[in-house]
């Protein structure tokens, strides 16, 4: 019998085994969805809203098909959140002039003010988790990640 990691029961599991790094990514993940939420919610905007708004500030305006291809997500997801974000008027739609039935959406000034004091918010919150780590050790968590991540 185990212990539900591998190891004979009473036995503490490898920290380093693919059971214990699982739930440690877990938690640190859900760590980070928790503060994530607590900060958007003075903007009443989701943590998945963000993501596009920061697709849209960085990539400039694009048709809705463009942004769930860039988001991964499907067409009428990506309708859903733009339309979410068009209520507070963080984005606009707009016609596309190449192609009349196409839709443009792009960052409104508001948006990007938004946007702005969310950077500003949100990156004091991963200064919280993050900032315990050495420098050395930020930057050796962000190769592994970006190798997870691809």
């Amino acid at each position: 019998m185990t212990s539900g990691y591998g190891s004979p029961p009473g036995e503490y599991p490898d920290p380093a085994g693919d059971d214990a790094l699982a739930d440690a990514f877990g938690a640190v993940a859900r760590q980070l969805r928790e503060k994530s939420a607590e900060t958007l919610a003075p903007w009443e905007i989701t943590p998945a809203h963000l993501r596009a708004l920061r697709t849209l500030a960085r990539h400039g305006t694009m048709r809705l098909s463009e942004l769930a291809e860039r988001l991964e997500i499907a067409p009428r997801t990506a309708t859903e959140v733009v339309d979410a974000l068009q209520a507070p008027d963080l984005v606009r739609r707009r016609a596309d002039p190449a192609d009349r039935r196409a839709t443009l959406v792009e960052v409104t000034e508001h948006g990007t003010s938004v946007l702005a004091e969310i950077r500003a918010t949100r990156g004091t919150e991963a200064g919280r988790i993050f900032g315990r780590l050495t420098p050395a050790d930020r930057a050796e968590l962000a190769r592994i990640l970006s190798q997870l991540r691809d």
